[in-house]
């Protein structure tokens, strides 16, 4: 944040991306990472906030082995953005603020010694924090939030928020209060009458939102159990142990007169345009609200494909190449987009949603490891679209696909896996599997229509899978007359 040094410490080893400032040696000057602030400006203008023209930097002072100045680079009074709001299911959760920092070292403690280990690669990276209004009443709400935030982070394209990697950390304030007796105004919760509030807890560095679920939820209980047997809550910074189900006491919960707070004074006040702001906002990108709309009206997918089309900012753009290639070969064809549109749009989410994108959770593949190209995955929609292969073959070319990629048309032929639509051969065909297979097509004729399927079979197995269904379904029955 405020040095030259490698933001990158992943699988790293430790001390090696520090130079004199991550490790606060004497006369030493902080000089701001711009492009930081810049995003910092991105995320609050995504988040419905202010954008403050006058922001600072400030001294949070406390001493921890992993601040190596025995302060941090903070802001406190002067965040860049404030006043903003993200919709969880069509209900604003408001943001008091999100502010710009300087991360901490990382600490091991190894088991069974008396000693701890630190690493300062982490120290100072950029780290921005988010803070919310006391409106979260319930865990589900509370995970929904940090996951619509997860993803607007990743589409702005400014972090991966990988939780499991540390690049994103939840930490939740709890507190329970009694009902009827408290009353929310202007940011602040408020007692009711002679009502005392209970203090909050400060669950410290999830890692996960299955794990931010399960301490949330398991806190609640703790409180409440504590208050009904008559026990005295205090203001604390607690662990989760995901191996015990529990959450632990780790700290007294400082307030901010405990971290006297006082302007940096390396670092001159942070002025902040009107034109810088606009410029920043022109290079947005297209948010998932937005992008799930737009999916709907323009491409007319239905609720459900357009969420998880517009979910990933690389699989909405994978499918929107496949969609113009669509467009493109509905165009060639002379026929009118507008005419076909509906149609190839419920085909293509069909294969992207239930093929595709299974197929690339299933082995645990980024699309960007996909050898499919969008305009192969659209030339393979235009031949099960127009009927050139049957639902069987259509899986055999895809895997085929999966594997090497290739062009579809040409895999099809190698295999020998065009459809077969031709009604005589097809008759042939049928007439045979009918003369083979007397006892069932006395069965059907009988009224034992379920006996059609096993016929179906039959046939499809004598053509290698290949016959066309709807054309060999409609012989089959005529014949069996």
């Amino acid at each position: 944040m405020f040095c030259s040094c490698n933001n990158d410490a992943q699988g790293k080893a430790p001390n090696t991306t520090v130079c004199p400032i991550c490790l606060a040696h004497p006369g030493t000057l902080p000089v701001p990472n711009k492009q930081a602030i810049e995003w910092t400006i991105l995320i609050g203008l995504a988040l419905n906030c202010k954008i403050r023209e006058l922001s600072k930097f400030d001294r949070k002072n406390y001493f921890y082995p992993d601040l190596p100045k025995g302060y941090q680079i903070s802001q406190y009074d002067l965040p860049i953005a404030y006043d903003g709001f993200l919709e969880v299911d069509d209900k604003p959760i408001l943001i008091t603020r999100v502010h710009l920092e300087e991360d901490t070292g990382k600490l091991i403690h190894p088991a069974g010694k008396k000693h701890s280990l630190v690493d300062y690669n982490r120290a100072g990276t950029p780290l921005v924090e988010l803070v919310t209004e006391p409106v979260i009443r319930d865990t589900a709400t509370a995970k929904k939030f940090a996951q619509n935030y997860q993803q607007i982070l990743r589409f702005l394209n400014i972090a991966n928020a990988d939780m499991e990697k540390g690049e994103m950390r939840c930490e939740a304030n709890i507190s329970v209060q009694e009902k009827g007796k408290w009353k929310y105004a202007n940011g602040q919760i408020s007692p009711v009458g002679k009502y005392k509030l209970n203090p909050k807890v400060e669950l410290k560095n999830i890692n996960s939102f299955k794990y931010m679920e399960k301490a949330i939820d398991y806190e609640i209980k703790r409180q409440i159990k504590a208050i009904k047997d008559g026990e005295k809550l205090i203001q604390e910074t607690r662990g989760w142990n995901n191996d015990k189900g529990v959450t632990f006491s780790q700290r007294t919960k400082e307030t901010s007169a405990d971290y006297r707070y006082f302007p940096e004074p390396d670092i001159p006040p942070l002025k902040i345009t009107q034109k810088w702001v606009d410029e920043i906002k022109a290079h947005m990108n297209e948010l998932p609200e937005k992008k799930i709309k737009r999916f709907k009206e323009e491409y007319l997918f239905g609720d459900r494909e357009a969420e998880i089309l517009a979910s990933d900012l690389a699989l909405a753009d994978y499918t929107e190449k496949v969609i113009m290639e669509l467009r493109s070969w509905v165009t060639a064809t002379g026929d009118s987009w507008e005419r076909q549109q509906r149609k190839l749009a419920k085909a293509a989410g069909n294969w992207l949603i239930n093929e595709l994108f299974k197929h690339l959770k299933a082995g645990g593949r980024p699309i960007s490891k996909l050898k499919i190209t969008p305009e192969n995955f659209a030339e393979f929609i235009c031949l099960v679209y127009q009927d050139k292969v049957n639902s069987s073959a259509a899986q055999t070319i895809l895997a085929q696909m999966f594997k090497k990629g290739g062009d579809p048309t040409d895999i099809m032929a190698e295999l020998g896996l065009e459809q077969l639509d031709d009604q005589a051969a097809l008759e042939k065909i049928i007439a045979e599997v009918i003369l083979k297979n007397q006892k069932q097509v006395a069965e059907y004729r009988a009224g034992k229509t379920n006996v059609l399927q096993f016929l179906v079979g039959q046939v499809m197995a004598a053509t290698r899978g290949k016959a066309n269904p709807k054309v060999m379904i409609e012989l089959l029955k005529n014949l069996l007359k």
